[in-house]
């Protein structure tokens, strides 16, 4: 655990940014910048006068799912969150149990056998855990009427996966990114890759024109519920040849690699070898980046603010190092920083030599 304080209730992000005042829009959000244990305050729509020509920043395209359903299992009411989709057909899932008010609080997973009714005539059958590590998700089997399948459910009859720190429901647009894009098997993610949800297109174009280029990577997140903190579970991932090419060009160059969210650092990484060279990849990934493993590939990496319990926080301590991840958290209490998905970002920049800062500093 990096932190053994506890994020006060007050300080979850319940709206989107863009709902907290008239005129705001999606980069309304503040920007915590850690560069080494040196830590600085911003506000998010300066960020590409924290960036330089020739930095690359890994986006994670993957769309958000409408993925939570509600169901029955006998007579009591259950909300289904559909998490990844498996090579045979299986759905990993999280059973969870409405809470009166909009939202749902864990519930017990299995046991095997538990047969859940869906809209539509569509029946889910959990058959196992998905991990030793818990019984939180489990493997599920969906029957359904000729014509129908879980993504036509979730189109028809989803809502996006909400807790209990958020005001209101949401439509799924307020979930998606800028860089999401369909996939052509129509998966996705079942929570937003957060991260990259305060760039706007007006930011992107900006970014561009001061010379930083993108490099797109698909890694299809699952359920992250707040009362667990296991370790990742397997997602699919895949890093394309061009942006393999852009990222070697940037590590060979003077550009840096900043990934956007933990999900894009988890993708790149997956498909680098220990020579830190970045090959074209796809398929599943059981990668967790801890400080012993390392990052081989990304120097900077913008996140949001993660639980401390989160098992997020040791990659964040992989890409900066713990003193860092210490110091840049206090502040983030100190200055009331927002957490969670509509919440404030943190910039992880690796710390300047004196005379490039001087450099810099003129740049723009």
């Amino acid at each position: 655990m990096t932190t053994a304080v506890s994020v006060p209730e007050e300080l979850s992000a319940r709206v989107p940014a863009e709902q907290r005042g008239p005129g705001l829009d999606r980069d309304a959000v503040r920007l915590l910048v850690s560069r080494g244990t040196e830590v600085s305050h911003h506000t998010f729509v300066e960020l590409p006068r924290l960036l330089r020509a020739g930095d690359l920043l890994v986006v994670n395209t993957s769309p958000t799912l409408a993925a939570a359903v509600d169901g029955h299992v006998g007579h009591a009411r259950v909300v289904v969150h559909f998490s990844t989709r498996g090579d045979d057909g299986r759905w990993a899932v999280e059973l969870r149990d409405p809470d009166g008010t909009g939202t749902t609080r864990a519930r017990a997973g299995g046991p095997a056998g538990t047969e859940v009714c869906l809209p539509g005539d569509v029946r889910l059958v959990l058959e196992e855990p998905l991990s030793t590590h818990g019984a939180r998700l489990w493997w599920g089997r969906v029957s359904a009427p000729a014509g129908r399948d879980v993504l036509g459910l979730l189109r028809e009859h989803g809502r996006p996966i909400r807790y209990a720190y958020t005001e209101r429901e949401q439509p799924l647009s307020a979930y998606q990114t800028v860089f999401a894009l369909p996939s052509d098997d129509g998966a996705g993610s079942a929570e937003m890759p957060s991260a990259a949800r305060p760039f706007t297109a007006r930011m992107v174009a900006e970014l561009v024109s001061r010379g930083v280029q993108f490099a797109p990577v698909t890694l299809h997140t699952g359920v992250a519920s707040a009362e667990a903190h296991e370790p990742p579970y397997p997602e699919r991932f895949a890093v394309p040849e061009a942006s393999a090419r852009l990222i070697n060009a940037a590590r060979a160059g003077d550009g840096r690699v900043v990934a956007i969210g933990t999900t894009a650092v988890r993708a790149v990484e997956s498909a680098s070898g220990p020579d830190g060279v970045v090959r074209p990849a796809e398929g599943w990934t059981g990668l967790v980046v801890t400080p012993e493993r390392g990052v081989r590939v990304v120097d900077g990496l913008l996140t949001g603010l993660h639980e401390p319990e989160a098992s997020h926080l040791l990659m964040l301590e992989a890409v900066a190092g713990r003193a860092a991840i210490g110091r840049a958290y206090e502040e983030a209490l100190h200055g009331r920083y927002l957490w969670h998905e509509f919440g404030d970002v943190h910039l992880l920049l690796p710390a300047e030599e004196p005379h490039t800062a001087h450099c810099c500093s003129n740049c723009w």
